[in-house]
């Protein structure tokens, strides 16, 4: 077989390791099926009774599993076949779980609901006292599990969830090496910053260079103020793996260190720096994935562990739902697209599943690989995590690739594919790339989606975030506007998820996809939005009015270049070796939409409109502008906020062309009504829950707006 080779050490893609694996070229042959054991270290009473169900408990413990590098279900797994392997030829990986389920399991409803951590966090563990409204799911019987499947995490604190994976060796047993690139992006001046770098994942385990000395070929750091700035290559005497930790004339570099640059004169704000290195000992990040995967097919229909402790939920589960939110929901994506939502019975893993404001992939399944990353303007913008397929159809054709075949091509062919539900904030349009879900890649006609999948766009939202005017914050010197969007998606995911469940359970079709679309013009090029003049309001910040500048809308946005990592890497899959870093720009644009906006309100007008959106007390935008001088680029992850003028005269004083709120409503009383009208009518399209509807109305009569 020929050997491919990257920096001088053997560099087996995915597909090179498969067919190793599949002439038997591992170094020990499997002797029986793979092992799975687990072990519970705690169980405790969790807060509360709920309904009929009672009283439920947390379960802590680890699951230590193995892969099988000759099963071609795992082929997909970039070095597996140069992980080391135990005595049965099998791959090990150790995962931490926590899960909530009912202190009397013959009261659990049969559905185990899955969320995947967000970098390990598990933070948003349910937490009915801080939001009454998710005590739902334990009322109606839900197991809920929590495990961990991102293995570069550290265990910081006990509410990180980590997985230990393999390191990918050389079959002499010497380390691996490549190049690995990381953006090094300070928010203050400072002499030294820590790998892996990044907006997102900076506290993430890193990758060590196989040198300190930085002198050598494949070493370099440069800066520029923006993405489309031209790189300035800072000399290798100016920069140092070390810490700047040393003091006097002697100051830089300071002690050696493989986790640390340090930089003569200290890293500006005003910059970006990359950084791109020979790393060593890649982990083998995609057997996450298949621990995800024989985790959720355990805890669903084995009775016991191989060593016989009792599952502690046998026999008492019939559906499978899996969530994942942000760079998590990217990571369900993945998980699906590569095949792992069969199990290793070639049964189904998730019966539904609810990738939530996740427009991408996630780079778990590369060497070197880093999951997780956002992207701006100027970011992570050529960062992985947006090369795989970005349309459901098995079918969906890429005409700027020229790839065929979307994100349940797998599945579709050995029948596993859940119901799946895909959730857009207008975050993931701006500053996510998002719209090529939606169109062809030349955005010149809307896609059919698979009818075993929904698309919700919850309309003028941010990618995050609590909503309502409390949420809004105004630093003038870091964003143009204040930031936040009052509208917000929290009620809606909570309802539409119990769409899902009602479609797995009963078969209760879910409400249609609500997305923009090219057909009725509200999904558009950026440069056609028409934003209504904004001007004359002020914020309060520190107590004291501050002035809002009037809107100026800029039409920034986060493009979508076709880039060429170089032979190795698979785009398709978002997995193999990326040799070209910085990756080639090819010069072909996807092209990016977003959603049209009313031009009386500001608001977008199609998707789910929450409460907030139809009985408004201002713009929700669906993005914001750094205010940095130099600095070109979006606010990231966040929107902003506009209020309205109260009066009819104020808002024509200034000039602004929107309605006010006495306008809109009257008086407060005319405000009430408005929310429970908007209210009652998402309660009537399964878009919002009673209950939430209950605490909306309730809101709005103790919100004074209008005297």
């Amino acid at each position: 077989m020929k050997q491919l080779h990257a920096f001088g050490k053997l560099a087996l893609t995915a597909a090179a390791a498969a067919a190793l694996a599949a002439c038997g070229g591992s170094d020990s042959t499997p002797t029986k099926a793979p092992a799975f054991k687990l072990e519970v270290t705690s169980t405790e009473a969790f807060p509360g009774t709920y309904g009929d169900v009672g009283e439920y408990e947390t379960v802590k413990g680890t699951l230590s599993g193995e892969v099988d590098p000759a099963d071609p279900k795992n082929a997909v797994i970039q070095d597996l076949a140069l992980a080391p392997t135990n005595a049965n030829g099998m791959v090990e990986y150790k995962a931490e779980f926590v899960m909530l389920k009912p202190k009397n399991m013959a009261k659990a409803s049969g559905v185990l609901r899955y969320d995947a951590p967000n970098r390990g966090n598990i933070l948003t563990l349910l937490n009915p006292t801080a939001t009454p409204s998710d005590a739902v799911y334990l009322e109606r019987g839900y197991v809920m599990l929590y495990s961990a499947w991102q293995g570069d995490v550290p265990k910081s604190s006990a509410a990180r969830l980590t997985v230990t994976v393999p390191v990918a060796k050389n079959k002499d047993g010497s380390s691996i090496t490549g190049p690995y690139r990381a953006e090094l992006v300070p928010t203050a001046a400072t002499p030294a910053m820590t790998l892996p770098g990044g907006v997102f994942n900076g506290t993430m385990i890193p990758y060590e260079p196989a040198s300190l000395d930085n002198t050598q070929s494949g070493y370099s750091l440069t800066r520029r103020a923006n993405e489309t700035d031209a790189r300035v290559t800072i000399p290798a005497s100016d920069w140092k793996f070390a810490t700047c930790d040393a003091t006097g004339s002697n100051a830089f570099p300071g002690s050696a260190s493989a986790t640390s640059v340090c930089l003569k004169g200290g890293f500006d704000p005003a910059y970006l720096y990359e950084l791109v290195y020979v790393a060593k000992d890649p982990k083998v990040m995609g057997v996450g994935l298949a621990a995800l995967r024989d985790t959720v097919s355990f805890f669903r229909s084995k009775a016991a562990d191989s060593a016989g402790m009792p599952n502690p939920i046998a026999g008492r589960i019939q559906y499978t739902l899996g969530q994942g939110t942000s760079q998590s929901g990217n990571a369900m994506k993945t998980f699906l697209h590569l095949g792992f939502n069969q199990a290793l019975d070639g049964s189904k893993v998730f019966d539904g599943m609810y990738a939530h404001v996740a427009a991408r992939q996630t780079n778990i399944n590369t060497r070197f690989a880093v999951p997780g990353g956002g992207g701006g303007l100027r970011t992570d913008h050529t960062a992985f995590g947006q090369t795989a397929p970005r349309g459901l159809d098995k079918d969906y054709a890429d005409d700027i690739s020229g790839r065929q075949g979307g994100v349940m091509k797998r599945c579709a062919a050995t029948n596993t594919c859940p119901k799946f539900f895909l959730g857009l904030s207008g975050t993931e349009f701006w500053q996510l790339q998002g719209s090529p879900v939606l169109t062809d890649a030349n955005g010149t006609k809307d896609l059919a989606q698979p009818d075993n999948a929904r698309i919700y766009y919850y309309a003028s939202t941010q990618h995050g975030g609590a909503g309502g005017t409390a949420s809004i914050a105004y630093a003038p010197t870091r964003a143009t506007y204040p930031t936040g969007t009052v509208v917000h998606f929290n009620d809606t995911f909570r309802a539409l998820f119990l769409n899902l469940e009602d479609w797995v359970v009963r078969g209760t079709q879910p409400p249609a996809s609500q997305v923009p679309k090219l057909a009725d013009g509200t999904l558009v090029r950026p440069e056609a939005l028409a934003f209504p003049a904004m001007k004359g309001l002020t914020w309060a910040v520190g107590g004291v009015q501050t002035a809002i500048p009037d809107f100026s809308y800029r039409g920034l946005y986060n493009n979508f270049p076709l880039f060429d990592f170089g032979p190795q890497y698979v785009p398709q899959d978002e997995a193999g070796i990326a040799t070209v870093l910085p990756p080639r720009n090819l010069g072909r644009d996807y092209a990016i939409l977003v959603p049209q906006v009313d031009a009386s309100t500001g608001l977008t007008r199609a998707g789910i409109r929450s409460v907030e959106a139809l009985a408004p007390l201002g713009t929700s935008i669906e993005f914001n502008y750094v205010a940095t001088p130099g600095i070109t680029d979006l606010a990231n992850l966040t929107g902003s906020f506009i209020p309205f003028h109260k009066t009819r005269a104020a808002r024509l004083a200034a000039g602004d062309a929107r309605p006010s709120l006495e306008e809109l409503y009257g008086t407060q009383e005319g405000y009430v009504t408005a929310v429970t009208a908007a209210a009652n009518a998402l309660v009537a399209q399964r878009m919002l829950l009673q209950r939430d509807a209950d605490l909306q109305i309730a809101r709005a009569k103790a919100t004074v707006v209008l005297p």
